[in-house]
């Protein structure tokens, strides 16, 4: 199961989040925009089939409840995880780049994620996020590097459109109790099979960026590890506050989000200028599916 993403992940907030307050305050944070709600409640349940290259009007606009992305906006959590028997420190930094990229006949955003175990990058990823026209948030593919003592080890990268792959629902217009499950991604070349379902809503959370009140939990498994589950917990005009564990899960990670911060020009240059070399290393150790895309480009907005 791919950590924190489609991870991942990868989830986001919006520049309101900065403006939390601490955990413990008279005011939850929380409801989100009742006029999104409202205008979401009436939309089909989206599955994986619904993926339609044609419905994809505005797609880098992302501004689900649940899962909006602005461009700039970098988030950190941080939390631990089991490597065997011994317990390390995770640490997970996302950064929404003003970047797009075409996968499949659809523009997407560019996400770069980098996460680190014991201080020690562990995996830089790059993924793809795209909103369709009722507001389901798609993973249209990833680019991870794996390292292991500071050496490169793989890049199981998948894209969909390619190989096989298909584009998986990160985040339903209007998530629902009872709702079936979703595929989060299909890259059968790289055995990336993540599935989802809405496990809680109406939730309260504290972590160290403040309290939600309303949160939706949802539960994510590897179809080949179906046991094993991963608890994401999302505050409504927020994004991924929180991230724990069911199961026999034997990561055990468990996350918070401890830091919110929309980036100046400068620092959100460099950081797309880090992601971009991140897509040059792509196109020469993935050159057979990554190398034969189009490049990334940073957003005309």
């Amino acid at each position: 199961m791919r950590r924190l993403q489609s991870g991942i992940a990868a989830t986001a907030v919006t520049v309101l989040a900065l403006a939390l307050g601490a955990c413990g305050s008279q005011d939850d944070q929380g409801g989100g925009d009742a006029a999104a709600t409202t205008a979401t409640t009436a939309v089909k349940v989206a599955v994986e089939s619904d993926f339609d290259p044609g419905r994809f009007s505005d797609p880098v606009t992302i501004d689900n409840q649940w899962f909006p992305l602005k461009p700039g906006t970098q988030l950190t959590w941080e939390g631990s995880a089991l490597d065997g028997k011994d317990k390390i420190a995770r640490k997970v930094v996302f950064v929404v780049t003003d970047l797009t990229k075409t996968i499949n006949g659809v523009r997407t955003v560019v996400g770069f994620d980098r996460d680190y175990n014991d201080g020690e990058l562990a995996e830089p990823e790059l993924v793809f996020f795209a909103q369709d026209d009722d507001r389901n948030v798609w993973t249209l593919g990833q680019y991870p590097e794996e390292y292991e003592d500071g050496k490169f080890v793989a890049a199981p990268a998948w894209l969909a459109g390619a190989e096989g792959a298909k584009a998986g629902l990160v985040m339903r217009a209007a998530p629902k109790l009872g709702t079936p499950d979703y595929s989060q991604g299909l890259g059968p070349k790289v055995e990336y099979a993540d599935r989802a379902k809405v496990r809680k809503m109406g939730e309260r959370t504290c972590v160290p960026t403040g309290c939600y009140k309303d949160v939706l939990v949802t539960e994510e498994w590897d179809v080949a590890d179906p046991t094993a589950r991963q608890l994401k917990y999302y505050a409504s005009g927020v994004g991924n506050v929180r991230v724990g564990w069911d199961g026999t899960d034997e990561e055990k990670e468990v996350l918070e989000l401890t830091k919110v911060a929309q980036l100046a020009p400068t620092a959100l240059a460099a950081a797309d200028a880090q992601a971009l070399q991140l897509e040059q290393r792509a196109n020469q150790r993935s050159k057979g599916l990554y190398g034969r895309t189009a490049p990334a480009e940073r957003s005309p907005g």
